[in-house]
This record gives C-alpha cells, sequence and structure tokens, in this order.
C-alpha cells in the first residue's frame, strides 16, 4: 500500500490521507487508536490543541518507534489563543505537549471575525524560525482567505474544511484550488452520520465490494481532497486506509457529487462559531 503523497505550494511533501483525533478525550483510548492507525501504514496525525490530546498524540508518536521524518504531524491553534502574542506562546505549548522538535503543519482552527490576521503573523515567523514547515488553516471562507491573502505575506498551504457528500463547498474550493491552497476533508465521513447509509453511496460500495466508508474517501482522493478519517475501533482504522486498489467512474463520482445539494453540516459555520 502506497499513500498518494501531494507537493504543497512551499513544496513540502503531505501525504493525501492522515488519521484524524478529534473526540479523542481519553488518553488511554487516543494513544491507542494513534499506535492503532500508524501500525496500519497512517503516516499522517490531525490534533489540536482544543482538543485535548496533544499529550496522548506524542507518546504515540514517540512509543510507535517510526522515524520522525517519516511522519506528517498536524496540530492547530486553540480558539482563545487567537493574536500575535497569544499565538505564539501557544505554539510552544502544543510543541512540548507533542515533544516535537519541529512541526509540519500547524494551522489556525476557526477564524473568528479579525484575529486571525493577527494570528497568522505569528504562524510567518513560526515558519520563518524553521520550527513548522507548512502553515495553513482551517474552517476559512473564501472572503476569509482573500481578507488573509490582502494583509498578509506567506499564503497559506492549505484549508481544513468540512466535506462529506452532503455539503459542497465549492466556492471556497474553487478560490483554493486557484491559488494552489489544498483542501482538506474533515469530518470525511460525516462523523459516521447519515451520508454513510445514503442507498446512492450504498449501491456503489455493493459493485466494489467496499464499504460505504472506502467509497466516500475514494471520492475525496479522487476529487483531489486530502481526507482525515477517525475511527476508535482497529479494523475500521485500517478498512480507511484500504482504499488504493480500486477506482470510481465518472458517472459514480457524479452521482456522489450530486448528494451535495443536501448542504447538510455536521458542524458549525465558520462565521457563526468562535467569533472574537
Amino acid at each position: 500500500m502506497e499513500v498518494p503523497i501531494r507537493t504543497l505550494n512551499n513544496g513540502v511533501a503531505i501525504p493525501m490521507i492522515g488519521y484524524g483525533t478529534w473526540q479523542l478525550t481519553d488518553p488511554k483510548v487516543c494513544y491507542d487508536s494513534v499506535l492503532c492507525a500508524l501500525e496500519a501504514g497512517y503516516r499522517s496525525i490531525d490534533t489540536a490543541a482544543g482538543y485535548g490530546n496533544e499529550d496522548s498524540v506524542g507518546r504515540a508518536i514517540k512509543d510507535s518507534g517510526i522515524p520522525r521524518k517519516e511522519l506528517f504531524i498536524t496540530t492547530k491553534l486553540n480558539n482563545p489563543d487567537r493574536g500575535y502574542d497569544s499565538a505564539l506562546k501557544a505554539f510552544d505549548i502544543s510543541m512540548e505537549k507533542l515533544g516535537l522538535d519541529y512541526l509540519d503543519l500547524y494551522l489556525i482552527h476557526w477564524p473568528g471575525r479579525s484575529n486571525y490576521i493577527a494570528s497568522w503573523k505569528a504562524f510567518e515567523k513560526v515558519y520563518a524560525e524553521k520550527r513548522v514547515r507548512a502553515i495553513g488553516l482551517s474552517n476559512f471562507l473564501k472572503h476569509h482567505l482573500e481578507s488573509l491573502a490582502q494583509q498578509t505575506d506567506i499564503a497559506p498551504v492549505s484549508d481544513q474544511l468540512e466535506y462529506h457528500p452532503y455539503i459542497a463547498q465549492a466556492e471556497t474550493e474553487s478560490y483554493c484550488k486557484a491559488h494552489n491552497i489544498l483542501v482538506e476533508a474533515w469530518s470525511p465521513l460525516m462523523s459516521g452520520k447519515v451520508a454513510l447509509a445514503d442507498p446512492v453511496i450504498s449501491a456503489i460500495a455493493q459493485a466494489h465490494g467496499k464499504s460505504n466508508a472506502q467509497v466516500i474517501l475514494r471520492w475525496h482522493l479522487q476529487s483531489g481532497r486530502r481526507t482525515i478519517p477517525r475511527s476508535v475501533t482497529p479494523a475500521r482504522i485500517r478498512e480507511n486506509i484500504d482504499i488504493f486498489d480500486f477506482s470510481l467512474s465518472l458517472d459514480e463520482m457524479a452521482a456522489i457529487n450530486a448528494l451535495c445539494v443536501k448542504n447538510t453540516r455536521s458542524g458549525p459555520h465558520p462565521d457563526e462559531f468562535a467569533l472574537d
């Protein structure tokens, strides 16, 4: 199994599938799940200060025995820490909890109203100091991206958006593609909700002898999106990365794309959440 690699707009390579750790608040469950993911072949782990599990993730990374240079680790700035000085302090705390000498990707978790500009200036500083290999965003819509571009010097390498078959992010995704910003799908399986039971996806899965989850993850990859599924069940952790031995046809891709008109979120709207 070979996970596809994408070269970001700053030349750094990133695996196109990673293991997500949202909601893994129990230290043992998080530790065991991350270890399982690494053993299954994941080499990218996604966490966040707001998840409260960076220390558990860090211990699993260390105990895995996998050379650091083979891993791609992402964490995110917590909402209360937005701002220049507070973001710099938060970065230090995250690095200490993770037990890392450098980070591969640091993201602003939510835009809020305006503090993301000051936060991004702090990101530019740690990037210039080579403490992080790439800097990006999470939950930034087109208007946030345009504002950031007008007021800062370094372009983000990625934007992590809620993206699954029941929601389209067409406007923001088009902007990202035009500016060589990688779109990452969080909640790629809609947090295990109704999209996983959709009859259209079920029919496609049956035709390929795959699970609904595998079909959805394959749809993301063939659409050019990086994806970060999460599960605490070892069999599903392994299943979610076993998606490289089949392809969806153009008709199958179109059928899944058509489901996006439902426009149903599993998380909050970025313009309405974690405002300054």
